[in-house]
């Protein structure tokens, strides 16, 4: 063995690796830390159901819910991206278990309704963006401490972990409400929301990966980008997106409900959903395994036909088989959109801007999610089972929309790329 290949060994073993980088104990922290975030839509709708006795109240606190995340949470991204995310996730994790403690208590008062909506509105308005800060984090860290012909595999997989945990998050969430709900009470959920919040989101704030800003900021990597360059075509298409994934989830979980409901077994709703979760779950963590030559745009536009084809069988059957098979199918094509989106989005982030662009996505969930409940929950009641098992479709629709929108965008931005490529080419010639 010569000099050189001793040399090459030594490197091989001394690069560093995502895990080595992060530490063993971050991923785990990060995962149960998004829970809460996915309790909260369904368990206001569970606590304001039981103490107001109104379906509809409920749905639409969830709507608000939801109003207060999309209007704040990128607020809640940038001011991570400027101050650090140790700090904001440390004060907004207060302010979050205060407004869902004064939830669990005016729900029971005799205030008016108008005060549950400003406790909903509080609780999405201070809601820690612990997933998007999660990738925000991590691609920072790949950028930073990897070397570079590894980054592009690395941040494939990891956007396909992020968004699988986001699945396995987003069915848990719901079922640990029911669970919380029927076997305890119905404040149970807010309860056991306040106490992971409290330690699993601290401990994530306090993460030794919580003490840098993100790339670009003060961290000295350079200056960050103006905040025009992420009001973008770009940003928006993902952002779009996002949200009809977000109204995918939401819909189905109330649609499936009213199902159930139908066939007098309700409490198999959240089973049934499950379902899609899984497939979605395993299909998002195989996309780390896709060649690189299959482009983002691409991904987009591959899977999300197969997600309306899915919508479209489960609104055109009332066979319990044929409903479960269809869910498989919009779990294998959510999954791997979901992950090409949020992959986008990373690669679009302007410098310095990457918490704020990642919790536009993540809020654009949330948003999506509560919406389509609550809307869904309305024309279930007004309009029949059938009328909500189509509104699925809708959504699935967005999805395909902003992957056909993608494919300009991207298409644009290859042209300018190449444009800049053959302009550096001709001045370097000068030269």
């Amino acid at each position: 063995m010569t000099d050189s290949d001793i040399s090459t060994s030594a490197g091989r073993r001394t690069e560093p690796t995502l895990f080595s980088a992060v530490g063993r104990s971050y991923f785990p922290i990060a995962f149960i830390a998004r829970m809460p975030f996915a309790m909260i839509v369904v368990g206001v709708l569970t606590l304001v159901v039981a103490g107001r006795g109104s379906l509809s109240l409920g749905g639409i606190n969830s709507a608000v819910v939801g109003l207060g995340t999309a209007l704040f949470g990128s607020f809640i991204g940038a001011a991570a991206d400027r101050w650090g995310q140790r700090h904001v996730l440390l004060v907004v994790g207060v302010l979050n278990c205060l407004a869902l403690a004064f939830m669990a208590w005016v729900v029971f008062s005799p205030l008016p309704d108008f005060v549950v909506f400003i406790a909903a509105f509080a609780i999405g308005a201070t809601s820690p963006q612990v997933a998007p800060m999660s990738r925000s984090r991590l691609v920072d860290v790949i950028m930073a401490a990897l070397p570079q012909a590894r980054r592009p595999k690395v941040l494939n997989a990891t956007m396909a972990y992020e968004s699988a945990a986001d699945e396995v998050i987003f069915v848990f969430g719901p079922f640990v409400v029911g669970l919380l709900a029927t076997f305890f009470s119905p404040v149970a959920p807010i309860i056991g929301a306040i106490v992971m919040t409290l330690v699993f989101v601290t401990a994530f704030a306090l993460h030794p990966t919580g003490r840098a800003r993100s790339a670009g900021g003060a961290a000295g990597l350079g200056e960050r980008a103006p905040a025009k360059g992420m009001f973008t075509p770009g940003v928006f298409v993902v952002v779009v997106g996002v949200f009809g994934v977000g109204m995918v989830f939401g819909s189905t979980l109330t649609a499936l409900t009213a199902l159930t409901n139908d066939l007098g077994r309700p409490e198999e709703a959240g089973l049934v959903y499950g379902v899609m979760g899984i497939g979605s779950a395993v299909l998002a963590i195989s996309v780390a395994a896709f060649p690189s030559s299959f482009s983002l745009w691409a991904r987009l536009l591959c899977f999300a036909p197969i997600l309306v084809t899915g919508s479209v069988i489960l609104a055109s059957s009332e066979s319990m088989p044929i409903i479960v098979l269809a869910l498989l199918l919009m779990g294998s094509a959510i999954g791997p959109s979901l992950v090409t989106l949020f992959s986008l989005a990373a690669e679009r982030a302007p410098r310095g801007r990457s918490a704020t662009v990642m919790s536009m996505a993540g809020s654009a969930i949330i948003v999506g999610q509560s919406a389509a409940a609550a809307i869904n929950g309305i024309l279930a009641d007004e309009q029949g089972t059938s009328t909500a098992m189509a509104v699925p479709m809708a959504a699935s629709a967005i999805v395909f929309l902003a992957g056909a929108l993608n494919l300009f965008v991207g298409s644009e931005r290859r042209t300018k790329r190449s444009a800049q490529e053959r302009r550096a080419l001709v001045d370097g010639e000068e030269i």
